[in-house]
């Protein structure tokens, strides 16, 4: 069984030589998932005041495509379909997170007329577009990943 110090010294190698400080590792724990991590949290868990949530050392070991912690559990790396499963996750809470933004801009443009309002909702309805194109690339390479077996 893993302890503390093992999986604290592999994370902090894996931030150290891929992401190279904490802000940067934090900021991609927060893109993919979606919370509000900061580098002060990162600092406590890697000083031992408190353990590193699951889901922190799989975004960054996913992110960085290395699997420190994963290996030092001798489960491996994940399978390509469980990536590709993780990368659908990913482009489905992106691709929520901008149809929500393009529709309130929508709205708020319809309702004032207003021409800078207008090109907002515009630029928020092509981001989320973008974001829906990547999920449905997601989409595709995880069927692939699962041989067609959705």
């Amino acid at each position: 069984m893993l302890d503390a110090r093992q999986i604290n010294a592999a994370m902090s190698a894996l931030i150290d030589g891929t992401f190279g400080c904490l802000d940067a590792a934090a900021e991609t724990i927060n893109a993919r998932l979606g919370s509000s991590v900061s580098k002060g949290t990162l600092s406590k868990i890697l000083s031992g005041q408190h353990q590193w949530p699951a889901v922190y050392i799989w975004a960054l070991e996913d992110a960085a495509g290395r699997y420190p912690v994963s290996r030092l559990r001798g489960s491996g790396a994940p399978s390509e379909a469980a990536r590709a499963g993780l990368r659908v996750l990913d482009a489905a809470s992106a691709a929520s997170r901008e149809a929500g933004e393009a529709i309130s801009a929508a709205v708020i443009a319809a309702q004032s007329g207003d021409a800078s309002g207008q090109a907002r909702a515009l630029q928020e309805a092509r981001e989320a577009a973008e974001a829906m194109a990547l999920l449905v690339q997601s989409l595709e390479a995880q069927y692939d990943a699962d041989e067609g077996q959705i």
